[in-house]
């Protein structure tokens, strides 16, 4: 194990320079805009800086391992210039927000599905905008997520042109108009009209052909098969076919526009049965000393302590979940730089709570509320193994 407890073969997200939020600094720069996180490295922003169309396509639930396992000599693996970590917690909530932003979830504040939100306070499900207890949007309930979400968009940040094409279903829920900055919106419905919405912004017309720009683009399907079937399924397998086609058919299309094609994806995710479930309706004692629902992640979920109630919390986790669960103090993860390094938002460490449990191996933890109907899922991610934390980077250019 090393010093914070963890297990020899978990990894640490890399923040100086092997991360999704330097490759966002390397692509911020490239557009002539400025970051105060290191660049990528093997992807300094000159190589990208004189394409016209700089594209990023986020795919959820791409894990790199997993996609030289399953198809190493398709476009995407013939492309793959590296791989990368993820950020911690590596799941879409934390991610997302980094690809959006170019900042680590330090600095964002956004730590898990589930995160505390005092100012509010309460639970919060942060990319629906809806509290865990239900009820509605953060717009609905007159605050302005303009005000919760402050860390400043990529739109804002570089100096060109920006569009922002994403699914219909989320494309202008609060948390993506509050995300945009000065960005464009194109919605779209299906893979096929993901690209197609794409190529048509790339081709254009007249000036706006010429001109300079950054294309965010983001595919939530594949992380959806994993939730459901696991990703060892032949239905994500059969889909990672589908977008590899798709995108060889956008290649073709925008062939000879200047425009290269950063693939890369916001974690991956590792398959679990209901054996690996730890459920805290079998830990009545656990969820006694909890000031606070479970919050981030069932492989990384943050645990809110009852004043006084500590003791009992730890010695509970070591009697009964010592070979399941590592107990690690949440300030020293932000302290060893697991969030990210830096300044930090003025509230992660009430968002992050005293303790962080991380499960072992394939180990999940949750906690379903009395007013909420449980789910499994097969494919899960939020941890620190390769599966959930390394994701690609793969180049195409046209």
């Amino acid at each position: 194990m090393n010093e914070l407890g963890l297990d020899p073969d978990l990894l640490a997200p890399d923040y100086d320079g092997g991360g999704i939020v330097n490759l966002m600094s390397s692509l911020i720069q490239a557009r002539g805009g400025r970051s105060d996180h290191p660049s990528l490295r093997g992807l300094p922003p000159h190589e990208l800086a004189e394409t016209r169309n700089l594209v990023l396509l986020v795919i959820d639930g791409l894990g790199a391992e997993w996609l030289l396992a399953n198809c190493p000599d398709g476009i995407l693996g013939r492309a793959l210039r590296m791989s990368i970590t993820s950020v911690f917690p590596s799941t879409t909530a934390a991610a997302i927000p980094s690809f959006l932003t170019g900042e680590a979830p330090a600095r964002h504040g956004l730590t898990g599905w589930h995160t505390y939100f005092g100012e509010l306070g309460c639970v919060m499900t942060v990319l629906p905008g809806i509290p865990r207890y239900g009820g509605v949007t953060y717009r609905q309930a007159g605050i302005d997520p303009q005000k919760l979400f402050t860390s400043r968009s990529v739109c804002d940040r570089i100096s060109t042109r920006a569009i922002l094409v994403s699914p219909a279903k989320i494309a202008l829920s609060d948390f993506n108009l509050a995300h945009r900055g000065r960005g464009e919106i194109r919605v779209y419905e299906g893979l096929r009209d993901l690209f197609r919405q794409s190529a048509r912004v790339i081709h254009g017309w007249g000036r706006r052909r010429r001109e300079r720009k950054y294309l965010y683009l983001y595919w939530p399907k594949l992380d959806a098969i994993g939730h459901q079937q696991g990703m060892d399924s032949p239905a994500a397998r059969e889909h990672l076919g589908a977008i590899e086609r798709a995108i060889a058919r956008f290649m073709d299309e925008i062939a000879g526009t200047d425009t290269c094609l950063v693939v890369s994806a916001d974690h991956g995710q590792v398959d679990t049965g209901p054996e690996d479930v730890i459920d805290l309706v079998d830990h009545p004692e656990l969820a006694d000393t909890l000031l606070l629902p479970l919050c981030g992640e069932p492989r990384a979920a943050f645990c809110s302590l009852r004043v006084g109630a500590e003791r009992q919390f730890l010695d509970y986790c070591e009697a009964h979940l010592a070979r399941r669960v590592a107990v690690i103090p949440s300030e020293r993860l932000v302290s060893a730089g697991y969030f990210g390094r830096g300044q930090s938002h003025p509230r992660l460490r009430e968002r992050v709570g005293d303790y962080c449990l991380l499960p072992r191996g394939r180990a999940l933890i949750r906690q379903w509320l009395p007013f909420e109907t449980p789910y499994a899922q097969v494919g899960v991610h939020g941890g620190l193994s390769r599966s959930e934390l390394l994701v690609p980077v793969c180049l195409l250019r046209a």
